[in-house]
């Protein structure tokens, strides 16, 4: 059965990291109701659901996505690029620890965020951003190429992080809605979206993919391309730079 790894937000949400974005009123309550239609949204699909401990004190902590990346049977732990996020990685250790999950960790000098990491069959784009460097980059080479992964290093100047800027369908193919995108020419098929809450999906399986309700215009073109596409709202996470990506780790088998 698949899995995915969540976090409950914190209530002090509000309080998290902004680079690109002005920062706007969030509510806690809301917060809490969207995270959990998201969490239900996979139950429905037949996923099952791990908690990783709260993190209250983490205004950042329900991005969990950031803590940790899967490579197949492998996890990476992260080192996260800003230092104010660097103590939920304790938390997501001991989940893996206790669901049995084997991982590695990015070493000092590296700093990698997870959400700067999009997986495309076995190739890895990883977003040079401000929370993810080059020493960061080689770790994951040393770590993924004997493992059959190639990384591919690509610019993020425009966005938070690589996934608030492109994710990928079922396909294969990656989506960004272009003034958020460094250069759309680094991916072999590109799809741009009509609106910028359009560009982040996840992968239910190889028909169905998960997506913000805030743009339904992106929704109908996935739908003509053949894909069941299933909406929730997190309206008050896209007010922290995060989307629907950010919120889970994906545990397959």
């Amino acid at each position: 059965m698949p899995r995915i790894l969540v976090r409950r937000p914190s209530p002090q949400l509000a309080e998290g990291e902004l680079t690109h974005i002005e920062r706007l009123p969030v509510d806690p309550a809301l917060a809490l109701a969207q995270w959990q239609q998201y969490v239900d949204a996979f139950r429905a699909q037949g996923w099952e659901v791990t908690d990783v401990d709260p993190a209250d004190e983490h205004p950042d902590g329900v991005f969990v996505e950031d803590s940790v990346v899967m490579f197949g049977d492998l996890a990476v732990l992260t080192r996260p690029g800003a230092d104010s996020r660097r103590g939920e990685i304790e938390t997501t250790r001991a989940a893996l620890e206790a669901a049995g999950i084997p991982f590695a960790a990015i070493e000092d000098p590296g700093t990698l965020d997870g959400g700067d990491v999009l997986k495309v069959g076995h190739t890895v784009y990883v977003g040079r951003s401000l929370r993810t460097n080059d020493a960061a980059v080689a770790q994951l080479r040393e770590l993924l190429g004997p493992r059959g992964w190639e990384v591919v290093a690509v610019p993020v100047t425009r966005r938070l992080h690589l996934k608030s800027a492109v994710t990928a369908l079922p396909d294969g193919t990656v989506i960004g809605y272009l003034p958020g995108v460094d250069d759309p020419d680094v991916f072999p098929a590109f799809l741009a979206v009509p609106e910028e809450y359009g560009t982040a999906v996840v992968v239910l399986d190889e028909h169905t993919v998960l997506m913000s309700a805030d743009a339904p215009q992106t929704a109908e073109l996935f739908r003509a391309r053949g894909l069941e596409v299933l909406t929730t709202p997190i309206s008050e996470f896209e007010k922290m730079e995060g989307c629907v990506t950010c919120l889970s780790v994906r545990v397959r088998g």
